[in-house]
């Protein structure tokens, strides 16, 4: 899948998004700007008719020309001004017919609602009007000053405030919009990019897909998920490699599967023979011999049943679970060390005898077995084997008194080839044991290892029989 264009990249949506929000704040700023415009015209207004008032009280005999009379008040911008004293005296200036007041604003009374209200009202009013503006006066609170004006001057000039702030906020939206978009192009966009360019080369050539980034040390998010991504197509190219080496181990098994399934089968017609040993200790040992290769003809049959259908065949049926364990002790015990020399150590079977599961007793017997020999082959003394019915289910509890998983183990445990707990071991024996017990509806997992011991828990599914009888 390619990279999308500039015009869909995450840079323009940046861009966009950004001058988006820096005029959505202007526009929050301008609210109440344009209602403290309005405001600051009329208190100017205001002082300036204070202003012209006072020079009625200079006047002899309190009286103006016309001349000066109309002057101030052209001055002011007004048809009528009215200033009044404490003590209710009136310095009046007004035109020969003033015109009829339409409407009457008292800033005495104003919020800052109602400023912004009236603010927007004014701008959106077409024509003009006369009004007539109260308030104390700006120059000396004491006294009161009436103005009565035309609106339309102070309409326009709330218009070309609103003007200069349009293209102010244009100006510095753009500005803005430059600068996170290059902030935020080298911090994220430019190595998303680059992640996003690594993941889909790796998705199209795991094996020759390479970072299309170097490790820049950062310590933030985007240097984790660098790190992490790196990481995780090296796990994925060693597990794609480790599938390839299985899939081709597969091939070769089934095909030497047919050929050894005849030798294993010649070696069971002559182990027969040995039956008829006068030797005791042959004739012991004969039917465990043939069991084992039994066993291994059967196993081989599996493993070609697997690796063609890619499932462990189980045929669960009822079984007493205490001789079950102790006949794969027997053949645990029987197994040899990496030195190929016996090992020595004691299976302790405290299955309660009468206990059934309902399982493949094959595959079950190969389960503990592998269990089994990976502890004593590590080092264990004593492997000792419970079971305790639970509902539906049994759990069988192995703990031997070996010296414990390493960390390596732990890490990769039932992971094929890499879950090894000794030198030389492929981590099979657990992979499978798990893989027999999910086959059968339950589970293998790790209780605890310790350097006193270690305990794995494998759960079945218990004997319907069982189930009755309780």
């Amino acid at each position: 899948m390619p990279l999308p264009p500039l015009t869909r990249s995450l840079s323009a949506k940046l861009l966009v998004l950004t001058v988006l929000f820096v005029m959505l704040a202007e526009v929050l700023i301008y609210t109440p700007s344009i209602a403290r415009f309005r405001l600051a015209f009329l208190e100017e207004r205001l002082a300036a008719a204070h202003l012209a008032a006072l020079s009625v009280e200079a006047a002899p005999d309190r009286m103006v020309t016309k001349a000066l009379e109309a002057k101030l008040l052209a001055h002011v911008g007004a048809h009528a001004i009215d200033l009044i004293q404490p003590d209710s005296r009136v310095y009046m200036l007004s035109t020969t017919m003033p015109p009829t007041v339409d409407a009457v604003v008292d800033l005495r009374e104003a919020t800052t609602v109602s400023l912004i209200a009236d603010a927007f009202a004014a701008m959106a009013r077409p024509g003009n009007r006369v009004v007539r503006v109260i308030d104390r006066s700006p120059k000396d609170p004491a006294l009161t000053v009436e103005v009565t004006m035309d609106e339309r001057p102070l309409i326009m000039a709330m218009h070309d405030f609103s003007g200069r702030i349009l293209a102010l906020s244009i100006v510095i939206s753009l500005i803005t919009a430059g600068l996170v978009y290059l902030a935020l192009t080298g911090l994220l966009v430019r190595p998303m990019r680059r992640l996003t360019a690594s993941m889909v080369g790796f998705r199209r050539d795991p094996e020759r897909a390479v970072p299309a980034f170097a490790s820049d040390g950062r310590d933030d998010e985007i240097g984790v998920a660098q790190r992490e991504l790196v990481e995780m197509q090296a796990a994925l190219r060693a597990a794609l490699r480790q599938r390839e080496r299985l899939a081709a181990l597969g091939t070769a098994v089934t095909k030497i599967n047919h050929d050894l399934r005849g030798i294993l089968a010649t070696a069971s017609l002559l182990s027969e023979h040995l039956a008829e040993s006068t030797d005791p200790e042959v004739r012991r040992v004969t039917p465990r011999l043939l069991g084992a290769l039994d066993r291994a003809v059967a196993l081989c049959g599996q493993t070609l049943s697997y690796t063609r259908d890619g499932s462990l065949p189980v045929h669960p049926a009822p079984l007493d679970l205490h001789a079950l364990v102790g006949e794969a002790g027997d053949e645990v015990l029987d197994s040899l060390r990496a030195d190929g020399v016996r090992v020595e150590a004691r299976w302790v079977n405290r299955v309660p005898e009468g206990l059934r599961v309902a399982a493949d007793r094959d595959q079950l017997a190969r389960a503990l077995v592998n269990l089994g020999r990976n502890a004593v082959q590590a080092g264990a003394g004593a492997v000792t084997v419970t079971a305790e019915a639970e509902g539906p289910r049994v759990v069988l509890l192995l703990t031997d008194t070996g010296p414990g998983l390493p960390p390596r183990a732990r890490e990769n445990l039932f992971q094929p080839f890499t879950g090894s707990a000794r030198a030389g071991g492929t981590g099979l024996g657990l992979a499978i044991a798990r893989e027999i017990a999910r086959a059968h509806g339950g589970d293998l997992v790790l209780v605890e290892s310790t350097a006193a011991g270690t305990t794995f828990a494998l759960e079945l599914p218990a004997s319907p029989e069982a189930n009755g009888a309780h």
